[in-house]
């Protein structure tokens, strides 16, 4: 594939004037285009000839005599995906396609490519396992005794074709590192009370090829005795590299999974570390086991830096897993679950860009890995090839892309398109141009002291100058005040910035906006005053970058979800959101969510990360376990699956790096009784109605005594008012005789009628 040329409507750069050679054309852009054609543009200046190919073809310059290379890829071998690993075919299994392809790369025009891998299924898998020895791994000696079986019997779940090697390590058998006095020579526990028995010191010692012989590498184990050296660290780089290194002694198979696995309670010694010792050579990253096994230059070499260790890692194939004697079938099959890609051997001047194309299907820009894979599924990356310039040597490149861990691989071979094929035809003092020129795509080189398009002017000739020619516009300077109009045509001046160029030699290839000092920021390349970006930047000075990558997150989200991709940087637009990729933010509404599941499967091995290699990718905060937490951060707090509160606090350090402090164990309250919660029920709702009703009684009692009170008042007001009345008069009683009644002449029987 390749990109798309420049339309026509957009900036010409071909026409610039800065070309004077078909080969300094196609360096302008990769639009540009040049006209061999011997009668092409006789009536026009000498860079006319450069320009868009429809604009040649336009101008009378034929097809045929265009010279327009493009960029392209070619596929050299494409052997099928296996699906399959086991079997008599195994070292012809191909886990990525194609295997070979060609590249014909003309500068600044893009092509792209794709490629797929496969992790199939039962492939063999070599296990070395490299042991600590020291005094203080004495218990775990015990807990190995029966590994290999049990490891034989979880990887039988995965493959068929498992082997298993062992060798142990301890440290320099030299002061400061271990014991050297005469009497710890032979027994280093030597007067030491809590173990009174050990094996001498040493760096490396290779006990057990790698085998499918199970019961061997049991009987092996059985067989190790501790040591005791004097420092805590211990020196398992130096057996880490040996192990790596030494592929036929080891036994690693080309066609395998190489895993090995690194057991130790405590921290190994680095590079520098073995001047202490008087050690001042480097390691030279070479095997050095002797007829017995054991590492020879120990004592005469340096520990290996990390870089060297992880180099040598990466030459031979090896995943180096840090872990204990277990689990080691699920760090397996995380390793399995996970495609990268890497390269090698990356040319400086050719930019590469990956896209990757997981299992659901959706194109990922900037990434060049998988992840959540299952044994036997097939992934794509396509891959955008640019050529920043031409080698100064001009001679082809290669570069290997392979997945990680992969023995398979894809070599890229560059054939860089420079040169113009005219070229190849050039005449050496061609008659055209006077005898005294070389005659090359259609126009005169012409030896020194001579000018013109036929080499027909000498320097300094001005018998024929009309200085017209030599002027952009009129009232403007000759040669833009930059050169001498010489043969009817401008002769630019040299300059100790850079090129002058041009018609009239109106442009330069130095005065274009700097960053930090650095013209066009060294992403793009200065013409006639303007910044010309290579691919992958933009902006007035090219200092703005439009890769992504460095703004995925570990969760493969841009920006964590909580930004924007700038100049590949990460703009934060949440509020409280920081990070180079704005990953960290304690007052998210998400947060608390997000640290959740780290607190899950780092503390209880539960969640949804407890069985993805995720865990340890997402999951790189400190972690913290307190018996009571202290009010002083963000509290997140979340129900656990047996109905507990599980509570933690989220901060930011100062250091740069997210602290969560846990609770050591949720926070679990007994089942509550129901009998009981019945009896708390029915009491409640018994003295809530008395209570009630007692204030009712109360507010009756209160409103009769009131009532009664003003009754009494209005009855002493009454009596008051009639004794104080004078119309009133208290009334007679008058009680008569019988005989009283005679006086009326009447007399009545039992009383007056």
């Amino acid at each position: 594939g390749r990109t798309k040329m420049c339309p026509l409507l957009c900036l010409n750069l071909c026409t610039s004037g800065r070309a004077t050679s078909c080969e300094d054309c196609l360096m302008i852009h990769p639009s540009c285009a040049w006209c061999a054609q011997e009668d092409f543009g006789r009536s026009t200046s000498l860079t006319s000839r450069c320009d868009l190919s429809l604009n040649l073809q336009k101008r009378g310059c034929e097809a045929r005599f265009i010279e327009f290379p493009t960029s392209s890829a070619s596929i050299l071998q494409n052997t099928p995906l296996s699906s399959k690993g086991s079997g008599s075919a195994q070292y012809d299994v191909v886990q990525i396609m194609p295997q070979k392809i060609s590249l014909n790369l003309r500068p600044g025009d893009q092509t792209w490519f794709s490629l797929q891998v496969r992790q199939v299924e039962d492939y063999p898998v070599d296990l070395y396992y490299l042991m600590d020895l020291s005094l203080s791994m004495k218990d775990d000696l015990v807990t190995i005794l029966n590994l290999g079986t049990k490891l034989a019997h979880e990887m039988g779940k995965l493959t068929s074709n498992f082997r298993l090697g062992f060798g142990s390590f301890v440290d320099k058998n030299m002061s400061p590192f271990s014991y050297t006095a005469p009497k710890y020579q032979e027994n280093p526990c030597n007067e030491y009370k809590l173990f009174q028995r050990c094996v001498p010191s040493f760096g490396f010692r290779h006990i057990l090829p790698l085998t499918d012989k199970v019961d061997r590498f049991n009987e092996e184990v059985q067989k190790q005795v501790v040591s005791r050296n004097r420092d805590a660290p211990e020196g398992g780089f130096d057996a880490i590299l040996q192990a790596a290194v030494c592929q036929e002694k080891i036994g690693w198979r080309k066609g395998a999974y190489h895993l090995l696995v690194f057991t130790t309670d405590d921290v190994p010694h680095l590079a520098l570390d073995g001047r202490l010792g008087g050690l001042v050579q480097p390691h030279d990253g070479q095997c050095h086991l002797d007829e017995r096994n054991e590492y020879s230059a120990s004592t005469k070499m340096d520990y290996p830096s990390l870089a060297l260790l992880g180099e040598k890692l990466a030459e031979n194939n090896i995943f180096l897993i840090f872990a204990v004697t277990k689990r080691f079938y699920v760090i397996y099959k995380n390793i399995r679950s996970k495609v990268e890609l890497t390269v090698s051997d990356h040319p400086e001047d050719i930019n590469l860009s990956f896209t990757a194309t997981c299992q659901d299907g959706t194109p990922l820009p900037g990434l060049r890995r998988c992840a959540d894979l299952k044994i036997g599924d097939t992934v794509s990356f396509n891959v955008s090839v640019e050529a920043r310039s031409c080698p100064s040597h001009g001679a082809d490149q290669t570069f290997t892309i392979k997945p990680v861990g992969f023995k398979d691989r894809l070599e890229v071979a560059v054939h860089h398109k420079c040169d113009c094929s005219c070229s190849s035809t050039a005449q050496i003092n061609s008659s055209t141009c006077s005898s005294i020129g070389t005659h090359t795509c259609g126009i005169c080189h012409c030896e020194p002291g001579h000018l013109g398009a036929r080499c027909e002017c000498q320097e300094g000739d001005s018998s024929s100058v009309q200085l017209g020619d030599c002027r952009e516009a009129e009232g403007k300077q000759l040669c833009s005040g930059r050169g001498e109009c010489s043969c009817n045509q401008c002769v630019c001046y040299e300059s100790e910035f850079g090129k002058i160029y041009g018609s009239f030699c109106e442009c330069d290839d130095f005065s274009c906006t700097r960053h930090k000092g650095v013209l066009c920021s060294g992403h793009g390349e200065c013409d006639c005053g303007e910044c010309k970006c290579h691919a992958g930047f933009i902006g007035d000075n090219c200092n703005c970058s439009t890769e992504t990558s460095s703004c995925i997150s570990d969760d493969g989200n841009m920006c964590s979800g909580r930004g924007n991709c700038v100049c590949g940087h990460c703009q934060c637009t949440e509020p409280g959101a920081f990070g180079d990729t704005c990953e960290k933010c304690p007052t998210c509404p998400d947060a608390c969510g997000t640290k959740r599941e780290c607190i899950e499967c780092r503390l209880f091995n539960s969640g949804r990360l407890a069985d993805n290699q995720t865990c340890q990718r997402l999951c790189k905060d400190k972690i913290v376990t307190v018996e009571n937490l202290e009010p002083d951060a963000v509290l997140c707090l979340y129900k656990t699956d047996n109905d507990c509160v599980m509570k933690f606090t989220y901060s930011e350090h100062a250091s740069g790096l997210s602290l969560l402090t846990a609770l050591a164990e949720p926070e679990c309250g007994g089942a509550p009784d129901a009998f009981m919660v019945l009896l708390v029920v029915v009491g409640s709702i018994l003295l809530i109605g008395i209570v009630l009703l007692a204030i009712w009684k109360l507010v009756i009692t209160i409103h009769d005594h009131q009532e009664f009170a003003r009754f009494q008042s209005a009855r002493s007001r009454a009596r008051y008012e009639m004794a104080s009345n004078p119309l009133y008069k208290q009334p007679v009683s008058t009680h008569f005789l019988e005989s009283d009644f005679s006086m009326f002449g009447k007399s009545y029987n039992g009383g007056v009628h």
